[in-house]
């Protein structure tokens, strides 16, 4: 597996993935450089599906490999970065726009959640989200440092919004009131809350890093970390 390092420089963070003779993927526009002996290959044509699923994922079309022995150092961002390590056919469902980058032996595809669950979510009907599934390491970025909870059966994590990143395959998102009277959601300020359960792991951002925080706020719109501040 490839060797991802986080760095931190003048406020911002950035990716290192040291290779020896192996090979990672990341999203598209994600180079900043490479040093050493490095080949790039990159899928010419998407088919009209593979287009789709992309657009609603908000995920890039193409996510080019890079192969050989050397460091790839890839984009800046003001908010963070995380890395996942898969093991034994793991598979994690990322929030849209979290996929960075990836060994790539890592099989990166999409997970649907059912129509009802997207459209009271606010996502729309059809609600997309990347899956990675396999043995590698995976680099999702962050809106700041995260916190990890170990989900057991029976137990629940009620969230707003898109506070949860990513988690295992095994736990299950719904929606649902905030309190148990119908009325009672005008008044507690909190419409919907996305609700997780199952067994496993979920990695969410309790706080942004205020520098993110001020440029998006100065942006006045909510896209994903690296889209908008690179």
């Amino acid at each position: 597996m490839a060797d991802f390092q986080i760095h931190s420089l003048e406020g911002t963070q950035y990716v290192e993935a040291h290779l020896n003779k192996e090979s990672i993927q990341a999203e598209a526009g994600a180079l900043c450089y490479h040093v050493g002996e490095i080949e790039i290959r990159s899928r010419f044509i998407p088919s009209l599906f593979g287009m789709l699923k992309s657009a609603l994922a908000d995920e890039a079309i193409h996510r080019p490999t890079y192969t050989g022995t050397g460091i790839v150092t890839l984009e800046s961002s003001l908010g963070g970065f995380h890395t996942l390590e898969l093991t034994d056919g793991e598979s994690w469902i990322l929030e849209p726009g979290a996929y960075w980058a990836s060994d790539a032996a890592v099989n990166v595809t999409f997970h649907r959640e059912k129509f009802l669950t997207g459209y009271w979510s606010g996502e729309g009907l059809i609600y997309l989200q990347t899956m990675v599934k396999g043995s590698g390491k995976v680099v999702v970025t962050t809106a700041g440092p995260v916190e990890e909870i170990q989900l057991k059966k029976g137990m629940k994590v009620a969230v707003e919004g898109r506070a949860v990143i990513c988690r295992t395959a095994g736990i299950s998102m719904t929606i649902t009131r905030p309190t148990k009277n119908y009325l009672g959601r005008f008044t507690s300020g909190e419409e919907y809350l996305r609700v997780f359960e199952g067994s496993g792991k979920l990695i969410l951002n309790p706080a942004p890093y205020w520098r993110y925080r001020i440029m998006k706020e100065l942006n006045g719109d909510s896209a994903s970390i690296v889209k908008t501040l690179n």
